[in-house]
């Protein structure tokens, strides 16, 4: 029996990885623009507060994403 070229593809680490960083981000940006969107309307903060949130969520993300392929590069050994 053979795969389908298209399963072959989905089946390449680079590209399980691009798919997993994509979804992570997708949801994460998603939920960090809309913190930030509470917190800039409804607190009294100055606007670099907001600012520096979103520099400090940027930061943050790499580190998590580093965290979750580590775990997963160790479930799949």
């Amino acid at each position: 029996m053979t795969e389908s070229k298209l399963g072959k593809f989905f089946e390449n680490k680079l590209v399980k990885s691009f798919i997993v960083y994509s979804i992570f981000r997708a949801f994460y940006g998603a939920g960090i623009l809309l913190l930030t969107w509470i917190f800039a309307t409804n607190t009294q903060a100055p606007t670099w507060v907001s600012v520096l949130f979103l520099l400090f969520s940027m930061v943050f993300s790499r580190v998590l994403l580093k965290q979750i392929k580590k775990r997963q590069s160790k479930r799949n050994e």
